[in-house]
């Protein structure tokens, strides 16, 4: 990597990390940039304005994050044949990827998550954002959900997605707040859990609303 590339890298890090916790309003530019310790005017020349850091971030994983999760659809309709998969395997292969970038060494992955948790619980961010990078591939998923719930009207398909979309979301933001209501039973980074329980559930939500 260029130090230019690598420097462009950092500035991204940096704010990644800052947008996760405090959201775009809290963030400046000043403040990326001495985060990743480089000189406010380099980091506006490598990206300009705040939003186009914001733009920037956003989009960095969005790709290397579909592609596994439509990998992971791919992969659950082969192997379920012409019959084509149950719901809860589309769900688990929805889901999954997500577990596994949440629970990976690198700690841009749980940012970004983060960030996407905040930007998807957002009336200014959410629609656009959100829709521009992730409802072609959503729409993949319910296209296979349709096939499995043959019977469930269009409505119902959508708000049970509206229900896994937020359950998601409260998964990605890692609030803590799970770690006091069970007196530390339970905790919000232990993903591997957090998952286990959410395809069931969330499968087992489909079945009812739209079986």
């Amino acid at each position: 990597m260029s130090q230019k590339a690598n420097k462009s890298e950092r500035i991204l890090d940096a704010a990644e990390a800052l947008f996760a916790v405090h959201g775009y309003d809290g963030v400046t530019m000043r403040k990326i940039a001495s985060e990743a310790n480089v000189d406010v005017a380099l980091a506006n020349y490598h990206f300009g304005r705040k939003m186009d850091v914001f733009n920037a971030v956003f989009e960095r994983r969005s790709d290397k994050l579909n592609n596994a999760r439509l990998e992971a659809l791919r992969r659950c309709q082969d192997l379920a044949g012409p019959s084509g998969p149950s719901v809860e395997k589309i769900i688990e292969a929805f889901l999954r990827p997500l577990e596994i970038a949440q629970e990976n060494t690198d700690p841009g992955w749980k940012n970004y998550l983060a960030l996407i948790a905040y930007v998807n619980n957002s009336p200014v961010w959410g629609e656009k954002m959100m829709s521009s990078l992730f409802d072609e591939l959503v729409q993949e998923y319910i296209e296979a959900l349709k096939k499995a719930l043959p019977n469930a009207k269009d409505e119902d398909i959508y708000w049970c997605y509206q229900n896994l979309s937020g359950a998601l979301t409260l998964t990605f933001a890692q609030t803590g707040r799970i770690d006091k209501l069970s007196k530390g039973k339970c905790r919000s980074d232990d993903f591997h859990t957090a998952y286990d329980n959410m395809i069931p559930f969330i499968a087992a939500g489909f079945n009812k609303v739209c079986g």
